[in-house]
């Protein structure tokens, strides 16, 4: 378990890091974006996410 959840972050730190290297100003102008959404807005994205993320988990541990 505690495996899985050190993977999880190493990937996701490996892209944080290439989108910061990458793409700086693609950055600046989606912080941008995300000032001129309501809370609400934002709040829902993050749901979104986190439950795309949970299935993924899923599906990842029963391919694997």
């Amino acid at each position: 378990m505690i495996e899985t959840i050190l993977l999880a972050l190493g990937l996701v730190l490996i892209l944080e890091g290439l989108v910061y290297a990458l793409a700086p100003s693609l950055i600046e102008e989606l912080l941008k974006a995300l000032q001129s959404l309501s809370i609400a807005q934002r709040r829902q994205i993050g749901i979104l996410v986190l439950a795309l993320g949970v299935v993924l988990i899923v599906m990842a541990r029963q391919l694997g």
